[in-house]
């Protein structure tokens, strides 16, 4: 019986067992479905980076051997904070690659070969480049940049409030010129933003004008913190001081149409007032929904509430976390943000800002 238990080779040496080709083939490639991610934060186990990378993956098309996820095994070596992170194929490991400085729980991770990786074998087995074609703006980072946000020109933007959008944050950044890389750190269950950011200008000789002209301004109620990421803020050079003149004309305009109390609409958005774990019961969510109604209807005519809850499934939905408001007139809805912005609500503060009418109506609660 033994010798049917393996596939047995032809010719003389028919009598030894072999292993499976998949598994031959799995061993050999090894070397090139492997990544190296260094610098994990203390708090990173093999379960949070399977799902990070698994999820980070998808989003930007890296996933090319079919559906299901990428990543097959992670080994952590939590005294050295660096992980090796085993992909299901030899491209998606390569795509892996342009992900090199992508903030994992807060923390900027390099995203490198191992030291047993061998070009010449790997450039048979598959790509050993990524995919040029890869949507790494779904995930913060820029093509051929090593990940966007590396280096000593890699700025810390701080006390962002909590309502800006990824687009607004941009385009007050952009007031310097494009960036090289940005990266808008989100919780990773409510998805809304942790009030800080990084980015990278294209053209680094800006970074001391953008960290002098943004560090310490007011943007609604928070106060701006803007430096170099790995030391302090530089004083800009003589040259430089034309550009930041300009710089600083551009921001105060828009900081006039970034404030939560810019062009009121009838539809509020509050943030900080629930989480998504209270919204999974059917009756916890009853509760809350009427609770809102009742509190959020003395500031005038309520004509819809909506509260988006987490799918069963565990997919993400976009607007968990938030609560919108729509009033029948914008002096209702003009009462309730300033009644409701700021007010404290379980030991958070809330944030309460005007919404798009469209969107809203669109069903569009991303924003």
């Amino acid at each position: 019986m033994l010798p049917n238990m393996f596939p047995l080779a032809s010719g003389p040496l028919g009598a030894i067992p072999v292993l499976p080709v998949q598994a031959m083939t799995q061993q050999a490639t090894r070397h090139a479905r492997r990544v190296y991610v260094g610098g994990l934060p203390p708090t990173a186990n093999e379960q949070s980076v399977a799902t990070y990378f698994n999820h980070v993956m998808s989003a930007i098309g890296g996933n090319t051997s079919g559906p299901g996820d990428a990543v097959v095994n992670v080994y952590i070596n939590h005294e050295k904070k660096f992980a090796f992170v085993e992909m299901r194929s030899v491209e998606e490991a390569s795509n892996a690659m342009a992900l090199d400085g992508i903030i994992f729980e807060g923390t900027q991770v390099k995203v490198r070969r191992p030291t047993d990786y061998n070009p010449s074998l790997a450039a048979t087995l598959g790509p050993s480049q990524p995919n040029p074609n890869l949507n790494l703006a779904a995930v913060g980072l820029s093509p051929g940049s090593t990940g966007g946000l590396e280096g000593p020109d890699r700025i810390f933007v701080g006390g962002l409030p909590y309502y800006f959008t990824e687009a607004q944050i941009r385009e007050l950044l952009e007031s310097f010129g494009p960036l090289r890389g940005f990266n808008l750190v989100k919780d990773k269950e409510t998805g809304n933003s942790k009030g800080y950011a990084f980015c990278v200008y294209a053209d680094v000789s800006v970074t001391d004008i953008a960290c002098t002209a943004l560090n310490g301004i007011k943007m609604g109620d928070k106060t701006l913190t803007v430096r170099r990421a790995s030391q302090g803020t530089l004083q800009p050079k003589p040259e430089q001081e034309i550009v930041l003149m300009h710089a600083q004309q551009q921001i105060a305009l828009q900081r006039l149409m970034l404030q939560p109390g810019g062009p009121p609409t009838k539809v509020l958005c509050l943030t900080h007032v629930v989480s998504p774990d209270e919204l999974k019961d059917d009756e916890d969510y009853e509760d809350i929904m009427e609770d809102m109604r009742m509190e959020c209807g003395k500031f005038g005519n309520l004509v819809n509430l909506v509260i988006p809850r987490p799918r069963p499934d565990g997919e993400p939905t976009p607007g968990v976390g938030k609560v919108f408001l729509e009033y029948a007139d914008v002096e209702s809805s003009s009462r309730a943000q300033q009644g409701l912005n700021g007010r404290k609500f379980g030991g958070n503060e809330v944030v309460a800002v005007f919404y798009p009418e469209n969107k809203f109506s669109e069903g569009d609660y991303e924003g």
